[in-house]
């Protein structure tokens, strides 16, 4: 070592004793390829918190969902209490979690992105929508997120009791009033789950659906978070050219079915209008059990398309 470097290191030295953290900064730029830089006054978020800023944390968006409320009314449960709708939308869960982050998923584009949508209105979409969600949102290493995509006719905010208190949503991000998606991404009480409420009405709702700037939004769902379900109650297939569109945006599409109402010939008429490389499932909604007598619930199937 020089006399110059062995000044240095001596000056360094004093410099270091008054005063630690130079020491730490001064080390880490000499060794730069073993050790990191310690930046003691900036600590580095976690993934949770830098997910909610994401989310839109910062601008302090939140939406509290009358759990009680919905418990009552039918929803699934988010307390402890067994209830048979916690069941049968587990089943459903399984398989939809299986098609977006099992083997199946490397065969899917978009898989993590589910459509729900039926042949026709009062088919109970909205209502399976909003109870996948709740399901998957029990889920400990999960969250979803939540679309009203629905935007002609949505119902999603109403009937989780915050219809007065969404300002922004899809249409508004979708008519360019909004530049950034996590304005109209709405932090809820529920931990896992996140809301996109439809936002403003508007004569050119279908055609957006229909946009490249949609399919750009649904192209960031999928991929912001990977481990994210994002579920998207979609419009009716028939009827509305643009849901099909949308519909192809996801990598699953769950087709709403009402038992004894849904007519088959309707029904074949939607699903040939689906991208068959798509995972199509069919949800059955107020199946009778007990011969009729007692009680309503879901059944599942998945379309084979090998």
């Amino acid at each position: 070592m020089s006399t110059i470097e062995k000044a240095l290191a001596k000056q360094k030295a004093k410099q270091s004793a008054q005063n630690p953290q130079i020491e730490t900064l001064a080390a880490d730029t000499e060794v730069q390829s073993t050790a990191p830089v310690v930046q003691a006054q900036q600590p580095v978020a976690s993934e949770n918190q830098t997910r909610d800023d994401m989310d839109g944390k910062q601008f302090g968006r939140e939406l509290t969902f009358p759990l009680e409320s919905l418990d009552n009314d039918g929803y699934v449960s988010l307390s402890s209490k067994r209830k048979l709708i916690n069941e049968e939308l587990r089943a459903i869960k399984r398989k939809v979690l299986a098609n977006a982050f099992g083997p199946l998923s490397n065969t899917l584009d978009a898989a993590n992105l589910v459509a729900v949508t039926s042949t026709s209105p009062q088919e109970g979409k909205s209502f399976t929508s909003i109870n996948l969600a709740l399901s998957i949102a029990l889920e400990q290493d999960k969250t979803v997120l939540l679309v009203d995509a629905d935007v002609l006719k949505p119902s999603v905010s109403k009937k989780l009791g915050v219809q007065d208190e969404v300002e922004q949503g899809l249409m508004d991000y979708l008519l360019g009033e909004v530049d950034d998606v996590r304005d109209i991404i709405y932090r809820t009480n529920i931990e896992n789950l996140r809301f996109i409420p439809a936002g403003k009405s508007s004569h050119l709702s279908t055609e957006l659906l229909a946009s490249e700037r949609m399919a750009q939004l649904a192209h960031e769902f999928v991929s912001r978070y990977p481990d994210r379900v994002v579920v998207m109650d979609a419009p009716p297939l028939l009827g509305i050219n643009e849901t099909v569109v949308l519909a192809n945006l996801a990598g699953q599409v769950l087709v709403v079915v009402e038992e004894e109402s849904t007519k088959i010939q309707g029904l074949k008429q939607a699903i040939e209008q689906l991208d068959k490389d798509k995972a199509i499932g069919f949800v059955v909604n107020k199946t009778k059990k007990n011969s009729g007598i007692t009680g309503y619930g879901y059944a599942y199937a998945y379309a084979n398309h090998e």
